[in-house]
């Protein structure tokens, strides 16, 4: 059977970030994509121009629908904007309880636009952060959930170790791209630590790696694949992405999304 991916996240009229992405990724690791459109994004290379959130009820309506005739067993969840929609995801949660969940904390988009309002941060940590399978926070992310100010990757490990233990979180992937020098990242399970290195890629190509890195990891969990290894496999999927970007825009770039895919035109 094919595996059904579902995403609630934002939509971002430039197809770099969000849904888009999302989608694209989805595409690209051969499992089925749905969708839950949490807010409608005006935005492009160069930034944010208009946000606008999707009704409570509009949302749930959205995730009941994919639910009751597709029912997926794995779920990312991205842009969530404010506090409503953080209520409403936890009821979809709860109600529905899908195997897996890969939660990518979007606060600030790449142009510096605020994504997540100050008063949902508190219901995001207290009551989203106990569902999720995975959170994959970048450091300014860690940082604000937290409160512990990263600049080594022992202070990623301490982060992570508190996402886990003391937040509830299942697992945690703190990205380290924001550190000097090539990203590492690391990935800690409530038992063991893994530092995952990467290498530093000059480009301006980088709209949307969050996005994509955490529907990858919700595809390759989809798939089959364990935590571990889907994050593995995540990463070096997005840093192929990074590699074979387009020149698309005059900002900030999307990745190509389908480096991976061969098409055959009859």
């Amino acid at each position: 059977m094919l595996p059904v991916v579902l995403t609630i996240a934002g939509s971002d009229s430039g197809g770099g970030a969000g849904i888009q992405a999302d989608l694209k990724t989805f595409f690209a690791h051969g499992v089925y994509g749905t969708t839950v459109i949490t807010a409608i994004t005006a935005q492009n290379t160069l930034g944010v121009y208009a946000i606008e959130d999707v009704s409570p009820e509009l949302i749930y309506l959205q995730a009941k629908a994919v639910f009751e005739d597709f029912s997926p067993a794995t779920v990312k969840i991205g842009m969530l904007s404010r506090e409503e929609t953080v209520a409403t995801v936890v009821k979809i949660l709860k109600e529905f309880k899908p195997k897996w969940v890969v939660l990518d904390p979007v606060m600030v988009a790449k142009s510096g636009a605020p994504l997540l309002k100050e008063g949902a941060i508190a219901l995001f940590k207290s009551q989203l952060l106990p569902l999720a399978s995975i959170v994959t926070p970048n450091i300014p992310e860690a940082e604000v959930l937290t409160g512990i100010s990263i600049k080594s990757v022992e202070e990623m490990k301490e982060s992570a170790r508190y996402l886990v233990e003391a937040l509830g979180v299942g697992s945690a992937l703190v990205k380290g791209g924001h550190l000097e020098g090539d990203p590492t990242d690391v990935f800690y399970d409530g038992k063991e630590f893994w530092v995952l290195p990467g290498k530093r890629i000059t480009t301006k190509s980088t709209h949307g790696t969050g996005c994509t890195l955490s529907s990858a990891i919700a595809a390759n969990l989809a798939l089959g694949y364990d935590l571990l290894t889907s994050v593995k496999r995540a990463k070096v999927y997005v840093e192929k992405a990074i590699e074979r970007a387009f020149p698309l825009g005059k900002g900030v770039g999307p990745l190509n999304h389908l480096w991976n895919v061969k098409f055959e035109w009859s």
